[in-house]
């Protein structure tokens, strides 16, 4: 799911990697709505409120949401460095890194954090927070699939949806065709397990508050086991056949 890369990627990996990812990103998303108020999986609106509180000579507020953007833009940074710097070592495990600071950082906030607003210190940091692990994961899910699954943020899948849809009616050889449908089939998939995601953050987000965010750390968590697992078998099958 995580370790394959480049020409060794399959529509089943990118598949795996969309839903649970992507799941994820609906748990993070709903959790920072009912807790603060604020997206916490994308930046398109925090501009759009960027601009407004400028109009509106609220310069402190809009200080606040262009930080919002830096921090998604500094985690999609650090992401992508780390996993570089770690490629150089063990290129099977340079997602390590990025998902466990990830993790870090959603058990933190799922933790110390509590229900507020966004004009308040403690609701600055947990958006700040949310949007830095986000960026990561967005990152780090663009970089392993390259640029065909994004998890964060729906406008653009919607969008190549609807493109893709389109192109049904004028791609009729069965290659094209094909591929046409497999790429319909995971931006489907990655739409649906984010609203799945969403919906179960919602109903959690009742009993546990904040701590709804160990739920998507518990999915990262058993995503590294089962890549880790896999990675060992594999070792192991070389090793037997070597022999």
């Amino acid at each position: 799911m995580f370790r394959h890369q480049g020409k060794n990627r399959t529509f089943i990996h990118n598949l795996r990697l969309a839903t649970l990812l992507s799941f994820v990103a609906g748990i993070v998303n709903i959790t920072g709505v009912l807790a603060i108020q604020t997206l916490t999986t994308n930046v398109t609106g925090h501009f759009a409120f960027f601009a407004e509180e400028i109009m509106k000579r609220d310069y402190k507020a809009a200080f606040t949401f262009f930080v919002l953007t830096l921090f998604f833009l500094l985690g999609a940074f650090i992401s992508s460095l780390l996993a570089e710097l770690s490629s150089k070592n063990n290129p099977d495990l340079s997602h390590v890194i990025p998902i466990s600071l990830e993790m870090l950082i959603l058990v933190s906030v799922g933790y110390f954090g509590s229900k507020t607003d966004l004009s308040s210190f403690e609701g600055k940091w947990i958006a700040f927070s949310m949007l830095f692990a986000m960026g990561m994961q967005n990152a780090m899910v663009t970089k392993i699939s390259q640029s065909i699954v994004r998890t964060t943020h729906l406008t653009g899948l919607f969008t190549d949806l609807g493109i893709e849809l389109s192109q049904l009616f004028f791609y009729k050889k069965p290659i094209e065709n094909k591929k046409l449908k497999t790429s319909i089939d995971l931006r489907i998939s990655i739409i649906t397990f984010f609203f799945l995601g969403c919906f179960l953050g919602g109903f959690a987000f009742h009993a546990l508050q904040m701590k709804t965010l160990f739920i998507a750390v518990a999915f990262l968590l058993l995503a590294l086991l089962y890549d880790y697992i896999r990675l060992q078998f594999h070792v192991i099958k070389r090793k037997t056949l070597r022999r």
